[in-house]
């Protein structure tokens, strides 16, 4: 049996080389008629990648599609946008301010920034309407019907900030027919998550769709810190989101009004101080994941508010069409937390205040909001629709965004003035951004076809930080900072048609991320500048479907430079933020991303990626933290030395796997699926430390249930398990005051019910 096993794998393995790089197809001509007869191949994927729906292995862009059965099952658990860490190649996601405000990496490109004007060169777009700011990126994942990660610059169609790449949502639209679902799980900690959906016609050419979100966790993590003593203080939200969408149909005419809305109360991530052991990245070996020890813990809070509509209307000529997408959306929130994560560091009456755990320098209660909030955005595109060998699209984009943020500091001492504010910096950033863009697309031949692309964008933004109202340190300051650039970006792309089951394509692409502020003044006097910086990427792949349709082998190679990258220079013994410029930042690597169809029960996906990054800089450096293990050489200044360094967050490893089982039972149908991701080590800041090292992070989740149907209605009940084996490890960290860490999620165990109705 095992020999059996074994040359079953080996003859998969040698298909899949053979076919993928020789470009030899596992079906012939003769057999076409046949093999569109099977049941068990493996579905067409369609994206809008291109702003146009194309079949995801014609399209000259590395881009990975996440539906159906694996996205249910990644996002079960009550998961926020994090869940997408490590699930598809190159891109991860993490958080220091837990259910909101996301940060994204891709090929090792992103922002590591805290403060809430932060700019990322990952850019999200949820139904063709840009999220700019970070805590618009964090609105919950709920009746999506499809996630798109387009992986290299796509600043051409999309615009602004997407030197890296953008993550892209397509929810469920509204049509004519009557559909819905409804679910609800309950889990680990007394989590419950219930989500639903109903939409059908209204007239012969209204339809709507209504999509209802809640989530609720009650607090579980216990306060320990002596005289703060407290049980379940941390740990809990709850999250309600709406989705409301109509949509119009006419002959030659369609409108698509969509409106959203979120409301989340909570606590923000859990903050601990020394979690890690002094010289290793291992955690301390008394860490309990439902226990904190915080002088502050009592007062931590997370609140957001975001809603937002868009309106896109779409008429057809005879040989074009004409889109517009109209879109506002607005956030409010206020966090607030222990950001040492200890107690004590200070004196009453000149006595010594006891401290923990380990050493805490002096306590820190900070807190940020964004009060106001607005981002505007217009699109009008032209779009051709020839019969012939020649199309196009040619557009306008206008981005408007008012932007207020309140920082605050206040003071942690077990005295009458415990919480008290001490400081306090607003914060104004007024942004507006316009672009003219345009693509061709080429058909030299029945298997060449040719693409190129060119936007010129326009960015400005005019900054105050204003620290008269409640001065600290060196007393009031009021700064004003304008940045503004402009730049063209361009790609050129070609795709060939090796045969009828393989296709290559091959991309250059140039983009830029526009000039960025900081402007966090708490702890300082410096409003910090970042110029433009501008990449430049080159890729080639195949994409290719095999063994008669049953298997697909997506595979990219790439190498892309970045000039003045934009980097975040965090910590570093003030609770602070500095921008900086990197002279240079070298990256390059390769992507496999692969389905199968193992046979008509075993349904199979394994996807792996390589991201190698380096900063070539001799002369940036930046501070470090004082009680932690620095490997980068020190200069005079005290500063580490950055040249060499790989980017931060930044794993070279991604890889994932998944395993789904079917079986027909009784009258209907048991299945069982389970999941392996994998992200190697990390660097958690710019410079490299023994303790800032992330260990490996390995998840694995299993889902398990039955699904039968009646009538007009279909029926789940399942079972499932996230992080199994409860792998608990430091995944990112604070270093200007100890050794603060966040820890990942612990294990989920929970099930569920769901019922889908037609």
């Amino acid at each position: 049996m095992k020999a059996m096993k074994r040359s079953t794998l080996a003859t998969l393995i040698n298909a899949t080389l053979f076919s993928a790089v020789a470009g030899t197809s596992f079906s012939s001509l003769a057999a076409e008629e046949e093999t569109a007869k099977k049941s068990n191949q493996l579905e067409v994927i369609q994206v809008t990648a291109r702003k146009r729906v194309e079949n995801a292995q014609e399209v000259p862009v590395a881009v990975s599609a996440l539906q159906g059965d694996n996205l249910d099952a990644y996002s079960s658990a009550g998961m926020d946008i994090r869940f997408l860490n490590a699930k598809i190649p190159s891109l991860s996601i993490e958080s220091s301010f837990g259910r909101s405000f996301p940060r994204f990496y891709v090929r090792g490109l992103g922002n590591t920034d805290f403060d809430l004007n932060a700019s990322q060169p990952v850019s999200l777009v949820v139904d063709e309407v840009v999220q700019e700011n970070a805590i618009l990126k964090g609105f919950p994942v709920f009746d999506v019907e499809r996630v798109e990660v387009l992986r290299g610059p796509q600043g051409t169609l999309f615009g602004r900030n997407t030197p890296a790449g953008l993550v892209k949502f397509d929810t469920v639209k509204p049509s004519q027919e009557f559909d819905g679902y409804g679910s609800v799980s309950y889990g680990s900690r007394g989590a419950v998550d219930t989500s639903g959906a109903v939409g059908g016609a209204l007239t012969d050419r209204l339809s709507a769709r209504v999509s209802l979100l809640w989530q609720d966790k009650d607090d579980y993590i216990d306060n320990q810190a002596p005289g703060f003593e407290a049980k379940d203080e941390q740990g809990g939200y709850t999250e309600k989101a709406a989705r409301v969408q109509f949509l119009y149909e006419g002959d030659d005419f369609t409108a698509l009004l969509n409106y959203h809305t979120r409301d989340l109360d909570g606590s923000p991530i859990a903050f601990r101080a020394n979690v890690i052991k002094t010289g290793t990245n291992e955690l301390v070996d008394n860490y309990e994941s439902d226990v904190v020890y915080q002088d502050a813990a009592s007062r931590s809070t997370q609140q957001v508010e975001s809603e937002g509509a868009s309106l896109k209307l779409e008429w057809e000529l005879k040989n074009h069409t004409i889109t517009s997408i109209s879109a506002w959306e607005s956030a409010e929130i206020y966090s607030r937390a222990d950001i040492d994560g200890g107690y004590g560091g200070f004196s009453i009456d000149g006595v010594p205040v006891a401290m923990g755990p380990g050493s805490i320098p002096f306590s820190n209660e900070s807190a940020d909001g964004i009060p106001e909030h607005d981002q505007l955005t217009q699109e009008l595109r032209l779009s051709s629709n020839f019969d012939g060998d020649l199309n196009y699209q040619v557009g306008v984009f206008y981005f408007d965004e008012e932007l207020t943020i309140e920082n605050f500091s206040y003071d942690t001492f077990s005295t009458p003035n415990a919480g008290a504010l001490n400081g306090y910096v607003r914060q104004q950033q007024d942004t507006t951004a316009w672009a003219v863009f345009g693509s061709v697309d080429y058909t030299f031949s029945d298997d060449l076809k040719v693409t190129a692309g060119l936007r010129y964008s326009d960015d400005d933004k005019d900054f105050v930080a204003d620290r008269t109202l409640s001065p600290i340190g060196g007393g009031a300051l009021l700064v004003e900072r304008d940045v503004s650039d402009d730049h063209v970006s361009w790609d050129l792309s070609a795709n060939y048609k090796v045969n009828d089951d393989v296709n290559w394509y091959g991309r250059v692409a140039n983009s830029f991320r526009a000039p960025s502020l900081q402007g966090r003044i708490l702890f300082g006097d410096d409003v910090t500048t970042a110029e433009s910086e501008t990449v430049t990427s080159y890729e080639t792949g195949i994409k290719s479907d095999v063994l008669d349709g049953q298997g697909r082998v997506n595979a990219t190679v790439f190498y892309y430079t970045m000039d003045d990258q934009q980097l975040t220079a965090v910590g570093g013994g003030a609770n602070f933020n500095r921008l900086v410029n990197a002279d240079k930042t070298t990256g390059y690597g390769f992507e496999l991303d692969t389905q199968w169809v193992l046979s008509d029960e075993f349904n199979a996906t394994f996807n792996l990626s390589y991201n190698k990054t380096e900063i070539k800089d001799n002369d940036l450096a930046v501070a470090v933290c004082a009680q932690c293990t620095v490997t980068d050489p020190i200069n005079g200044s005290g500063l580490a030395v950055l040249d060499g360094n790989s980017l931060p967050h930044a794993p070279e490893w991604i890889s994932n796997f998944t395993l789904r089982y079917t079986k027909e039972l009784a009258d209907g149908n048991f299945f069982a699926s389970g999941d392996i991701s994998y992200r190697s080590k990390i660097n958690m800041f710019l410079y490299e430390s023994v303790e800032f090292e992330g260990k490996e992070l390995i998840e694995t989740g299993l889902r398990t249930g039955y699904t039968w149907s009646e009538g007009d209605y279909e029926y789940e009940v399942a079972a499932f398990v996230r992080n199994l084996f409860d792998e608990q490890q430091v995944i990112g960290a604070v270093d200007f005051n100890n050794n603060t860490g966040i820890v990942n999620e612990e294990r989920y165990v929970g099930a569920e019910f769901k019922v889908n109705f037609f």
